[in-house]
């Protein structure tokens, strides 16, 4: 049952970490009834210019450790919202903001350390910070370090998470969980085996050959962060009155992820993902765009994981071989603090 105003007396951890809660309070409390471009609810707001659309998003960032495996909060922040542009169809960065919220006492050398994976990510997206702010609070009264990114970009065509139609095919640009597993491992310094690593990445040239594979094609996309693919596809299903079907077998999961997850209990569809794309595909041009995320180094792993119908609008459907079984949309990430 959704959750109504007069139920919602007290902000929850599960209200910043993905999922159903979340939304719900962006819906009922941080939405600008009067606005028409903040009520489509996509990771971004698009402005008509011209023929074409700017595209404006932000976003805050809190992780810990501040340095993981793969990442740091830098590289985290700069991808992330780069991600947020391209996933609405901004590949081409014009520029990021950036504002830091230090607490007193933080190491000096640690600030420049993440803030030269900031400028690396920079490079490596084509994406310049062009502004930013910086405060300080007291002892205690933030856990070491805030980043909010905001970023801007034009697009062509805009497209969003809500397009999918039945018949659709959808892709994952790569496997699955291996940022909150990372994440989760280097913060309880769980000895889980293997090489876990954080996929943290800017995907905006993955995005953008996918784009030109496959032009109007592509119906929706969207990154499959807080909460991971299961929150994502419960989102696109339900915005867009489609059903969607997965192929369990089809998933890509790295071996040691799959095996940490099992061992902690864990569903990888449930995990945080911070370099992964999930895309709407008409079936006509799935094989191409197939093709041309494969042929990028962030999309090695691609592959097509399901298929969208008109029945049970709204629900995503697990087929695992030996049935069929309704994918739970998760109520919060697993692990706060992750993004």
């Amino acid at each position: 049952m959704a959750q109504t105003n007069t139920t919602l007396q007290r902000i929850g951890m599960k209200h910043g970490a993905g999922g159903r809660s979340m939304r719900l309070l962006i819906e009922q409390v941080l939405v600008d009834r009067t606005s028409p471009i903040a009520n489509v609810m996509d990771d971004g707001a698009a402005i008509p210019l011209g023929d074409e659309w700017l595209i404006l998003t932000t976003d805050s960032h809190v992780i810990h450790p501040l340095v993981f495996p793969g990442g740091d909060i830098g590289r985290l922040a700069v991808a992330g919202t780069v991600n947020d542009l391209a996933m609405m169809g901004a590949t081409e960065p014009l520029g990021l903001t950036c504002g830091l919220i230090l607490e007193e006492g933080f190491p000096l050398d640690d600030l420049k350390t993440i803030r030269s994976s900031m400028e690396r990510t920079c490079t490596e997206a084509g994406a310049p910070i062009v502004s930013g702010d910086t405060k300080v609070m007291g002892r205690g009264e933030v856990d070491g370090l805030v980043l909010n990114t905001t970023g801007v970009g034009i697009a062509r065509r805009v497209v969003r998470d809500s397009g999918l139609k039945p018949g659709d095919l959808l892709i994952v640009t790569g496997t699955l969980g291996d940022h909150g597993i990372a994440v989760m491992a280097a913060r309880h310094q769980l000895d889980l085996g293997g090489a876990l690593q954080s996929d943290v990445a800017p995907l905006n040239s993955l995005i953008r050959a996918a784009l030109l594979a496959g032009g109007d094609g592509i119906t929706a996309m969207k990154d499959p962060t807080r909460g991971g693919a299961a929150s994502a596809l419960h989102e696109m299903a339900e915005k867009s009155g489609v059903g969607i079907q997965l192929d369990e077998r089809a998933l890509p999961v790295r071996d040691e992820v799959r095996a940490a997850a099992e061992l902690l209990g864990l569903d990888p569809l449930m995990i945080a993902n911070e370099g992964k794309a999930l895309l709407g595909v008409h079936p006509d041009a799935a094989d191409i765009v197939l093709r041309a995320v494969r042929a990028h180094p962030l999309g090695r792993d691609a592959a097509v994981i399901g298929v969208c119908s008109g029945e049970l609008r709204g629900s995503v459907v697990l087929d695992t071989g030996f049935g069929r079984r309704l994918l739970t949309e998760p109520d919060g990430e697993l692990l706060p603090r992750i993004c």
